[in-house]
């Protein structure tokens, strides 16, 4: 059941690229590049909660543990995405991948990974209320 979802993840991939671009490409110039990043946090939280809400209710989750198994799953994809694929394929430096976790600088990124996590078990809750 867990394999599942961590094919669910791949689309997260996607949806994180075209929120990237849209930013990049869109509002991105016309904000300052930390307004940029904390919209597209929020829009990010956003389009992760829809799919992540969709994919609750197709493959319904069957317990509290499975639903933050499944978030932790994909906190850790997540992570080793983005510094992978940021610094070997994008070619940031490690010091600018880790800036984005700095909240004092107002980087609310870490935010999103709480989100991507904890939502999972936010569905499966509300999924149980409801029955």
């Amino acid at each position: 059941m867990i394999v599942r979802y961590v094919i669910a993840w791949l689309p997260m991939v996607v949806i994180g690229i075209i929120n990237g671009v849209i930013r990049e490409q869109w509002y991105g110039n016309y904000l300052s590049e930390l307004s940029a990043h904390q919209v597209s946090t929020v829009t990010g939280a956003v389009l992760f909660g829809l799919y992540i809400w969709t994919i609750s209710r197709v493959w319904q989750l069957e317990s509290g543990v499975q639903s933050l198994s499944v978030g932790f799953i994909w906190l850790t994809m997540t992570v080793c995405f983005e510094f992978f694929f940021g610094h070997y394929v994008a070619g940031h430096p490690w010091s600018r991948l880790f800036h984005d976790y700095n909240i004092l600088d107002g980087r609310i990124w870490g935010l999103l990974l709480v989100w991507i996590t904890v939502a999972p078990y936010v569905f499966y809750r509300f999924a149980a209320v409801r029955k």
